[in-house]
């Protein structure tokens, strides 16, 4: 599709919780189609765009419905991906309240449809770049969850060897650039890693058989209006980054509602404001995420810039789990539970035939098992050595932290007493 495919897409109101009743807002002038615009005008000219219609022929739209979207293989992937964050996090609320795990912990529940949807179909060489919510979004992209739990735990065998815990995963391997624990921090990171991608494509010629590497950048809504969000929106657009700002609206920034803290509410506005399609998705239907993920990464790929995606979901926990959640309305809360994602996925698998009930019930008894494994494994890893604690902190190793001995200060008895011969 070409890069304004999504201005053929109509716009739909916001799936709930908006300000202003039902009213659908009238589409921009920007987000027209401007009938015999050059090609540089094309490009310039985002819109927003509904994930219901994404090829603005309503017949193809009608035949895509009579089919399913997604494949059994592909249905039983989302759903395996969506029921491990899932169980995953639930089993870590249990851990932090037995005293397994310290500091603030920040739950995922409610917010899988966006993680999968997006990360599934990313390649190994795509990278990610999450918030201080980022344990979901290491287990999409592939880290075991061995390794997730174990760094929750402070252990020596998590992904970042117990000095990350659960605000900053981080894995190499599987090009996830970090949880960062202050909202906005990832984003200017993120932006570098796409324009890393690019210079490897264009300068190197280094990129793989699919185009460039694709970089996502989740942030929430309450990092909407930081300043280095505006930055880094108008330096991707200027050089056509191969990057998808992805923001999960779960219309709470800790205890302040989305609709208090911004003059206007609708994020996927800001896309456009820097001329890139801004993009707004049902974020608790991973079919809907999914789609409209598809699109944008491909446009990435393809090297046609970067798109903006705000997908609205709700998270089912408080803030963090030392949040007591007194702020949210009771109704509020039970009309996103009675919208789960992954109870909405399993429904549609079994109505369209892609699965029996009994096949999901062995996957869910089959992730319940990988995260107990986790959880023993966790528990039975070592604590990392003292002599770890000042690794990864000076840029020269025979700084302050290490001794014209070649031995580690902090091994120094007198070190933490603040006595030792520096």
């Amino acid at each position: 599709m070409a890069a304004a495919s999504f201005t053929a897409a109509k716009f739909l109101p916001p799936v709930a919780a908006r300000s202003g009743g039902d009213r659908a807002p009238p589409l921009p002038a920007s987000a027209r189609p401007r009938r015999g615009a050059q090609q540089q005008t094309r490009l310039r000219t985002a819109l927003a765009v509904s994930s219901d219609v994404l090829a603005g022929n309503k017949a193809s739209a009608q035949a895509a419905s009579a089919q399913p979207a997604v494949t059994r293989e592909e249905a039983l992937e989302l759903y395996e991906d969506m029921v491990l964050g899932r169980v995953f996090e639930d089993m870590c609320a249990q851990m932090y309240y037995r005293g397994k795990m310290f500091g603030f912990v920040h739950l995922y529940n409610g917010q899988e449809a966006v993680s999968t949807g997006f990360i599934k179909l990313l390649n190994q060489a795509d990278c990610v770049v999450s918030t201080y919510r980022d344990h979901v979004h290491a287990l999409s992209k592939g880290v075991p969850a061995r390794s997730v739990m174990a760094e929750l735990f402070g252990k020596a065998t998590g992904c970042c060897r117990g000095q990350g815990g659960s605000m900053h995963m981080f894995s190499a391997p599987h090009n996830i650039l970090g949880g960062f624990a202050f909202i906005g921090e990832g984003i200017p990171v993120a932006t570098g890693a796409a324009f890393a991608a690019k210079y490897r494509h264009e300068v190197l010629k280094q990129s793989g058989p699919d185009g460039l590497d694709v970089t996502l950048a989740f942030f929430g809504d309450g990092t909407c209006n930081n300043g280095q969000v505006f930055e880094c929106l108008n330096m991707a657009q200027l050089w056509k980054l191969p990057i998808v700002f992805v923001v999960e609206n779960n219309l709470w920034a800790i205890g302040m509602s989305h609709l208090r803290a911004t003059s206007d509410p609708e994020i996927w506005k800001k896309g456009p404001a820097f001329g890139m399609p801004g993009v707004h998705v049902d974020g608790m239907d991973v079919l809907k995420v999914r789609e409209v993920a598809k699109e944008a990464i491909e446009r990435a790929r393809r090297g046609e810039g970067p798109t903006l995606v705000e997908c609205e979901t709700y998270r089912f926990r408080g803030h963090s789990l030392a949040d007591p959640d007194e702020l949210r309305k009771p109704d509020e809360k039970s009309h996103y539970a009675a919208r789960d994602p992954i109870t909405a996925l399993k429904k549609y698998i079994i109505e369209q035939n892609l699965a029996t009930e009994s096949e999901l019930k062995s996957i869910e008894k089959k992730i319940e098992d990988v995260v107990e494994e986790a959880v023993e494994f966790a528990d039975a890893s070592p604590h990392p050595p003292r002599s770890q604690l000042l690794e990864n902190v000076f840029a020269d190793p025979k700084g302050f932290g290490i001794g014209p001995d070649g031995k580690y200060r902090c091994e120094d008895p007198k070190f933490t007493q603040g006595t030792a011969q520096v």
